[in-house]
């Protein structure tokens, strides 16, 4: 999962959690009132007044976009973006989706991200994308039906098509994760930067010496403290990573626990030039939705610690997936939305009613790859769908994988979208109401590491500022 555009960005939404943790004091709390000039946009129906959420939760959607505009659409400061070590062009994407949610009655606060590269189904169309590519498609295509409507005024064309933009993001989370979500924030680059200066920085700390030209990242291993634009490069980067994008969310989330924290402190409660600077950087950059009552949402967060806040990222099918057969370098996060939606669903409790997967056939599965128990685990996640559990051996010297069948393509065809989208094959080799599964060398589908390729797991502990340890 490397584009070429190297600009993209991995920012995070520590402008909203600032509210939440800085909300909860009492000096938060008269301070709060300050806010009434932070910008609004009417991305959400207005709800009915102490209205409860009705699936026990009070979500919102956070969203960084890779803008290198400021919340009124004019350009960023030239000596900013070099300051932030980007380039002046920015694409409409939204490489940052975080959900907060706030069960009723409770102080616990779960959050969970959603992998920019995820692919899911574009709302109003029958096609998928990744995710962080619906604003921008939304926004073009209302621009386009108001200039094909006789609108002239660029300004208020870009206003309304942003409108539909963030409607179309809130869409597609709402569709992928089951949550309703009841508000919305965004946040660009220069947001960041500012609110990480206005905390003092955040401490974090990382397992080795990492250094990544394209984010401007250079950092050496152990704790260390980083605001402004080092902070920015460190939750950008995503070259030198392991796991490439799937370790920038993870950063992302160490940063925001260690910022939660960080505003919590006795050195910036006990700093009214601090806070106010906070405040200000707040109601300079962020957009909230309109029916947002921002003194309401601090009672409901008053007692929250910073403990009390704990990140998580959505179950992965496969991190590699190769969606397009026309373009096989073209690759993107798959995910299960049923699976994402019984996640989503157990952070505050519920358990979503989900279909049983139809009974399926025996699938053998050949380990040809090397790999020491990769059948095993492909053959646990497939019987998790629905498929019968058949034998698991293994073989050597082949390098490509292939599912094979040899009497109904149906289910092959099913189980090699599943894997990654391998090759099927009609093979009377095969036993009738089987089908086989041979994983070649160069196999990268679900289930290829036993910590973090297998459909639907969970594949990091829940990070909070009380223990987030090092990273990569």
């Amino acid at each position: 999962m490397r584009p070429k555009n190297v600009h993209k960005l991995g920012k995070v939404l520590i402008a909203v959690l600032a509210l939440a943790v800085f909300g909860g004091t009492a000096y938060g709390y008269s301070t709060m009132q300050s806010l009434d000039g932070v910008t609004r946009e009417d991305v959400i129906e207005t709800p009915d007044p102490g209205e409860q959420p009705a699936d026990g939760s009070l979500d919102v959607l956070l969203v960084g976009r890779d803008s290198r505009t400021n919340q009124q659409g004019e350009p960023l400061d030239p000596a900013m973006l070099r300051e932030l070590r980007v380039g002046a062009n920015g694409d409409d994407l939204t490489d940052t989706l975080i959900v907060l949610r706030i069960p009723n009655g409770q102080k616990a606060v779960k959050a969970f991200s959603i992998p920019r590269d995820s692919f899911v189904a574009e709302p109003g169309t029958k096609d998928k994308t990744k995710i962080n590519g619906i604003f921008g498609h939304a926004k073009f295509a209302s621009a386009s039906a108001q200039r094909a409507a006789g609108k002239t005024d660029k300004a208020e064309i870009d206003k309304v098509a942003i409108t539909a933009a963030r409607k179309a993001t809130l869409k597609a989370v709402e569709d992928l994760t089951g949550v309703k979500i009841d508000h919305f924030a965004e946040v660009n680059l220069q947001s960041f930067y500012d609110i990480s200066n206005a905390v003092g920085g955040v401490e974090v700390c990382l397992k080795r010496d990492t250094r990544d030209v394209k984010s401007g990242a250079n950092f050496k291993a152990g704790k260390q403290m980083i605001q402004g634009a080092d902070a920015l490069a460190f939750v950008r980067q995503r070259e030198d990573l392991p796991r490439s994008d799937l370790d920038r969310v993870v950063r992302q989330q160490v940063f925001l626990a260690g910022l939660a924290k960080q505003v919590l402190s006795a050195g910036t409660l006990a700093n009214p030039a601090r806070l106010s600077e906070l405040i200000d950087a707040v109601k300079r950059s962020v957009v909230l939705d309109g029916s947002w009552n921002l003194l309401d949402f601090v009672r409901q967060m008053q007692g929250v610690t910073s403990g009390g806040i704990a990140f998580e990222t959505i179950p992965v099918v496969n991190p590699d997936y190769r969606y397009n057969p026309k373009q096989p370098t073209a690759t993107a996060v798959q995910v299960d939305p049923a699976q994402v939606k019984a996640f989503a669903a157990s952070l505050i409790g519920a358990q979503p009613t989900t279909p049983q997967a139809p009974a399926g056939p025996k699938v053998d599965v050949v380990n040809a790859s090397g790999k020491d128990g990769l059948a095993a685990r492909v053959s646990d996640l497939l019987a998790e769908k629905g498929f019968g559990k058949g034998d698991t051996t293994a073989e050597t010297g082949r390098r490509t994988s292939v599912v094979r069948f040899s009497d109904a393509s149906g289910p092959a065809t099913e189980i090699a979208k599943l894997l990654g989208g391998l090759e099927t094959q009609k093979a009377d080799s095969v036993a009738a109401g089987h089908v086989q599964v041979v994983l070649g060398q160069v196999y990268k589908g679900p289930g290829v590491s036993a910590g973090g390729g297998a459909a639907g797991v969970r594949t990091d502990q829940p990070i909070t500022s009380e223990d987030t340890g090092c990273i990569n």
